[in-house]
């Protein structure tokens, strides 16, 4: 066992992990990032590639159980229930349920505005000190809608992005959304076009870019399994699968298996997975002009590298279940008929676990344990967009700052 603690052990190295021990090293502290499987090894490495900062409503929306019946009848949905996880996750849903409800959905939109404000101009810093501005792109987002009515119901979201200052354009004619993205099917009669929104090349690639800054400045990475954790007056014991680890803080941010190891030290936080499905090409089949974003049907299409990524839907179903890769299937078969000059033969599936919490709000935090213990974990689909900020949050709170944004919203004991 290591004689003396280690400075602080950031649990997770995924882009929030990555970009949390990375701020903590820049502050002047001596991270040492854990992870059992490696870099951006698992969720961090398959999403869209968005930094998604105007989409601040959260799943939980006024009206949205009524619908949840049909979850169970569609597994193949936007967003499904598969029928041997609906006992489990009652308790869950009974919180998302609370969370929908006008006065807890206005209160998240508000924090969600928040946060995302900060993790904008977080990400601007972290860009322009560590990051490759050749990994960015710069394209906007168009997201779709077929007719006018479901057009209408979706401007009170548009209004809302309007009046936070971010700068939308509304389509009203195919001819409109053609003059920006070519080749989509005509019955796309509308659309809203964020022109500010932008994506990187690749989600692995910048995480791995950000990890190498860490390490060419000296940072430690292990590939270790954190098994349990012990409180001392002192340090914290961490029981790894290979040697015991000693330290003096710990931040926990280990995406959806974070919840596990808040639970070894008395803390219940009702996290749950938002299983995402996607297909990547690795050849651009169509010319992509921007990120698209099919709102009906829960999925979007993005540019990875030099090919697409297909993907997205919401699966709530835990970390147990085998995969139901049929629900990639569909999303590109629908990705097909949208625009139907794709070539979708030779993509490769993928399945990823997002951490979500009832009020799509992540815990940014103390550990109501000990404060020595930071957790930050559960944005949901939102973990590269809010990984800049987030990581600033954290320093804040390991360095005994004030954080630049108050907390309270993203607090543990909210549930």
């Amino acid at each position: 066992m290591t004689s003396e603690p280690v400075d602080v052990v950031v649990i997770g190295a995924g882009i929030i992990g990555v970009s949390t021990a990375l701020e903590l090293q820049a502050r002047g502290r001596t991270p040492v990032l854990v992870d059992r499987t490696g870099i951006a090894a698992e969720t961090s490495r398959g999403n869209a590639g968005a930094f998604a900062f105007s989409e601040v409503e959260p799943l939980a929306t006024p009206g949205i159980m009524r619908r949840a019946p049909k979850w169970l009848l569609d597994p193949l949905g936007p967003l499904s229930i598969p029928p041997a996880y609906a006992l489990k996750i009652t308790p869950w849903m009974l919180k998302f349920w609370r969370a929908s409800w006008t006065d807890r959905y206005d209160r998240a939109v508000t924090a969600q505005t928040r946060l995302m404000q900060h993790c904008e101009a977080a990400f601007e810093r972290q860009l322009s000190r560590f990051g490759d501005t050749d990994l960015i792109r710069r394209e906007g987002q168009l997201e779709l809608y077929e007719g006018a009515r479901a057009f209408e119901q979706a401007k009170p979201k548009w209004r809302r992005r309007a009046d936070l200052g971010i700068k939308v354009q509304m389509l009203e004619h195919p001819d409109a959304i053609a003059d920006i993205q070519p080749g989509l099917s005509r019955k796309f009669t509308h659309a809203g076009f964020t022109p500010g929104w932008f994506n990187t090349t690749d989600p692995l690639t910048w995480t791995q870019t950000l990890a190498r800054s860490y390490t060419d400045r000296g940072g430690r990475v292990e590939t270790w399994d954190i098994r349990d954790l012990t409180l001392h007056t002192d340090h914290i014991e961490l029981a790894t699968d290979q040697a015991p680890l000693r330290a003096r803080q710990v931040v926990i941010c280990a995406g959806a298996w974070s919840h596990k190891l808040a639970a070894k030290i008395g803390d219940s936080i009702p996290l749950e997975t938002e299983r995402g499905y996607n297909t990547t090409f690795t050849r651009a089949s169509v010319d992509l002009k921007t990120h698209l974003t099919f709102a009906a049907h829960g999925f979007v299409m993005s540019k990875i590298g030099s090919g697409l990524r297909i993907g997205g839907a919401v699966e709530l179903g835990g970390l147990d279940l085998p995969p139901n890769y049929r629900r990639a299937d569909i999303l590109v078969q629908k990705a097909k008929s949208f625009m139907p000059g794709l070539d979708v033969t030779g993509g490769t599936q993928w399945m990823g676990y997002r951490p979500s919490l009832p009020d799509s709000l992540p815990v940014i935090g103390p550990s109501g344990a000990d404060d020595r213990i930071v957790y930050a974990f559960g944005h949901g689909h939102l973990g590269l967009t809010q990984s800049a900020g987030t990581a600033e949050l954290v320093a804040d709170l390991v360095t005994r700052s004030n954080p630049a944004l108050d907390l309270a919203p993203f607090a543990t004991t909210r549930f």
